[in-house]
């Protein structure tokens, strides 16, 4: 497998969070289809080394969620609205499952797995 540079996102494979616009739509579109946000930070080899794993299933959770990719050092005020709506306290990496609106699902750093995400996603 090659290697690959963690500080660039796949375009083809992330929905790219990037405003509170966006942020307002992901929690309406949440009550047609799931939607899983990853919070990464790019300075954090935690977060570098979860995203790695997420990409390698990255195929397999579009089939569950709508995946959304939030840079954490870029965007703060988004992240900081997300913990505000969702009531899940900021950490970095980590992952939130939005369903109408609510947080269904929740976890950060090492605790983050695809397998479970996929679990998660079959719930459905």
């Amino acid at each position: 497998m090659a290697a690959r540079s963690p500080t660039i996102v796949d375009a083809m494979a992330w929905n790219h969070l990037v405003s509170l616009e966006q942020w307002e739509q992901i929690k309406l579109e949440s009550s047609r289809k799931p939607q899983l946000v990853y919070k990464h930070s790019t300075r954090c080899s935690i977060s570098i080394g979860v995203k790695y794993r997420l990409e390698d299933r990255l195929d397999q959770l579009s089939k569950s969620f709508e995946v959304h990719y939030l840079d954490l050092l870029n965007h703060r005020d988004v992240s900081n609205q997300i913990a505000d709506d969702t009531r899940v306290m900021h950490e970095s990496p980590q992952v939130i499952v939005l369903e109408n609106g609510i947080a269904t699902y929740h976890k950060s750093q090492g605790m983050i797995s695809p397998d479970v995400l996929l679990s998660v996603g079959k719930r459905q």
